[in-house]
């Protein structure tokens, strides 16, 4: 065979192998390289998106952070007024039950004050008869005497 014959042939086998891979074999590589070029394009979209909704996310979770700290201050500082308050009252209601109860208290003193100053008034009284019946050697009739008893019981 001639050298310019099979040179021939073979670029004419090698036209048709180019044809061939152009035709049937080239597309389909294209196709699949251009969806994976299109899912790599998507998945960093994708990231990209993420990634600046996970920005979003965190400045909201800042924000929410931030209302929740002063909305807990406001709350604790409220707590603590109302704490506050709540002494206060109980201070006032506790001095005022210990003034009702001083004032009871003495009111009770008072009251068993008079009742031993009556009971030492009849006692005085009782010792003034036996005493007026010693001195007189006889006996004084207390009923006779009531007055005279009652007087010397306001004297005393």
């Amino acid at each position: 065979m001639n050298i310019n014959a099979s040179l021939f042939l073979q670029a004419v086998v090698f036209a048709i192998l180019v044809w061939f891979t152009m035709k049937f074999v080239w597309p389909p590589i294209m196709k699949a390289l251009d969806e994976r070029a299109q899912k790599i394009s998507d998945g960093l979209a994708a990231a990209d998106k993420a990634k600046s909704e996970l920005s979003s996310a965190n400045k909201r979770v800042e924000a929410e952070l931030a209302s929740s700290r002063t909305e807990t201050a406001t709350r604790l500082a409220e707590a603590e007024r109302r704490g506050q308050s709540m002494v206060e009252d109980a201070k006032a209601r506790a001095v005022e039950e210990g003034n009702k109860i001083i004032a009871a208290a003495k009111a009770e003193a008072q009251q068993q004050s008079n009742r031993a100053r009556e009971v030492l008034r009849e006692q005085v009284a009782a010792l003034a008869v036996k005493g007026a019946e010693q001195i007189l050697r006889r006996e004084v009739n207390a009923t006779v005497h009531a007055e005279l008893l009652g007087r010397l019981k306001t004297e005393l």
